[in-house]
């Protein structure tokens, strides 16, 4: 199947898209429609905070409306902010803060 190209609204570039929408809804068609692969395997990345810091049940209705609710607002089809999450950055990571600020 050829690899197809999506305008990403996340990373604002042409991008490898998916191969099929990720859910059965409007929104698993807009994703697919105008979100990268890329872009979504970040966002699969960062849903996993949610799912710790909330301790989500998502073979659950609540649990899938959150993170419906989330993914729509990560990607910015709905307004809005993500829900605070428990995650924070090791101080040697890059999302840390700039290494270049270290004491000398």
């Amino acid at each position: 199947m050829p690899e197809r190209t999506v305008h990403c609204r996340l990373l604002k570039k042409d991008l490898p898209g998916l191969q099929k929408p990720p859910y059965k809804n409007e929104l698993g068609k807009l994703i697919y429609e105008q979100v990268s692969k890329e872009a979504w395997d970040r966002w699969l990345k960062d849903s996993v905070k949610f799912i710790n810091t909330y301790r989500l049940d998502l073979a659950s209705a609540e649990g899938q409306k959150f993170m419906l609710k989330q993914a729509a607002v990560y990607f910015g089809f709905e307004e809005g902010d993500l829900a605070p999450t428990a995650f924070t950055p090791r101080e040697d990571s890059p999302a840390g803060g700039d290494a270049s600020k270290q004491d000398k």
